[in-house]
């Protein structure tokens, strides 16, 4: 007897228990932060096994990806995935197509404004930015929406245009010329990770979208002009972004479809091999750098790829082969991921001052001085996993 037979796979209208504990996994990764591995490397030099997970924990500097840089596109594609099921179980509520539309900016609102508002904490004034996760995604959601609407080839062809006129957006864009103010892109003319010949037009805030963010973010009010982005993102990534939410829709379409779970699982093993592959050929051949930062077109395709991979991984343990009980830890964040996002932007620094006047340094330092910093962000993962836990218990889910 197979596994399927001994654990039959949910109605394709059902929630999926692998989506959850997938997006439980990426929404650990975020909060994991805490462990602050970086600060345990730093405290333990020519350690590479420390160093290698500190790396891991930290965006790279711009073209290339370790698992941190996974954190952004996971969701985001997560958020397509998701979508072909919410969309059908609202039809079969019954909603009609104004209902939905309107439900879908509405929700792109409020993960806008959430995003904008959570990166103006602490500062004089409302921070008018939109690079952060939330606010790329609900400035893409309604489109994502119109496109998930229709037909399986008009989203592959809404994929190509969107990757291939962003492309063109940055290819056209000049490069800067012998007289261009460094000073006023924030970056060094000498950085180390400046490319040259084609591919210089992707170079960090010298590009389109810093161009672009040059003129949009100051139309609003800000305590400074905007000169450019330290990290080098940008507003335009939004575009891009919806690519991705884009694969995730067509992720989520192939697993609701009437077919073995065989098929589902080679479906999206090889649309990941395909994507890794073209994504890593485009930037090798100097066509279009993968830089998560800016998002490029071949970075979509590339972080696509691993998505794929790691959606098929999970839904082939969880839904297909049953095994599920390990992954609950992870769905408890994943079933209530705006109040994870959330609660680690809003309540860590609190969380940290409680824990430091409640308990003994030595709870902290038992394992030594080099590994204080992660255990004292292992108490606060475990303080807002009991929250989270607590909200499922009582079914309170954030939901927008």
């Amino acid at each position: 007897m197979s596994a399927t037979e001994l654990h039959p796979l949910p109605a394709p209208s059902k929630r999926l228990a692998s989506i959850d504990a997938y997006r439980g996994f990426v929404m650990f990764l975020m909060m994991a932060e805490a462990l602050s591995f970086h600060r345990v490397s730093d405290r333990l030099p020519g350690n590479g096994f420390w160093s290698f997970l500190a790396d891991q924990q930290s965006h790279v500097e711009w073209v290339g990806c370790v698992l941190h840089d996974l954190i952004q596109p996971s969701f985001s594609f997560l958020v397509g995935t998701a979508m072909a099921f919410s969309v059908a179980s609202r039809k079969a509520q019954g909603q009609g197509w104004g209902q939905l539309l309107g439900h879908a900016v509405w929700r792109s609102l409020a993960l806008i404004f959430l995003g904008v508002f959570l990166r103006s904490t602490g500062s004089a004034q409302t921070n008018f930015t939109f690079e952060d996760t939330l606010s790329q995604i609900g400035l893409g959601y309604p489109f994502l929406f119109l496109i998930g609407a229709r037909s399986p080839r008009v989203q592959w062809i809404s994929l190509a245009v969107i990757l291939v006129g962003y492309w063109l957006l940055f290819a056209l864009y000049p490069v800067p010329g012998p007289e261009f103010n460094w000073a006023q892109a924030g970056v060094a003319k000498d950085w180390s990770h400046n490319a040259t010949g084609f591919a210089a037009h992707w170079n960090k805030n010298t590009n389109a979208a810093w161009a672009f963010d040059q003129w949009f973010l100051n139309l609003l009010p800000r305590e400074k002009p905007f000169v450019a982005n330290g990290g080098g993102y940008s507003t335009l990534s939004f575009i891009p972004t919806l690519g991705t939410m884009v694969l995730g829709l067509i992720a989520g379409r192939w697993i609701r479809m009437q077919r073995s779970p065989k098929e589902i699982i080679q479906r999206l093993a090889i649309a990941g091999a395909t994507g890794l592959a073209v994504g890593s050929i485009l930037g090798w051949a100097g066509i279009c750098p993968v830089v998560k930062r800016i998002w490029t077109p071949s970075w979509t395709l590339f972080s696509g790829g691993w998505c794929f991979l790691l959606l098929a991984g999970f839904y082939a343990i969880i839904d297909v082969a049953g095994r599920k009980s390990w992954s609950y830890p992870l769905r408890v964040i994943g079933m209530n991921s705006i109040a994870a996002y959330c609660m680690d932007h809003l309540f860590g620094g609190f969380i940290r001052r409680a824990l430091d006047t409640h308990l003994p340094r030595s709870v902290f330092n038992f394992l030594g001085a080099a590994y204080e910093p992660m255990i004292r962000g292992a108490w606060m993962l475990l303080v807002l996993w009991i929250i989270l836990f607590w909200m499922h218990r009582r079914k309170i889910y954030l939901k927008l």
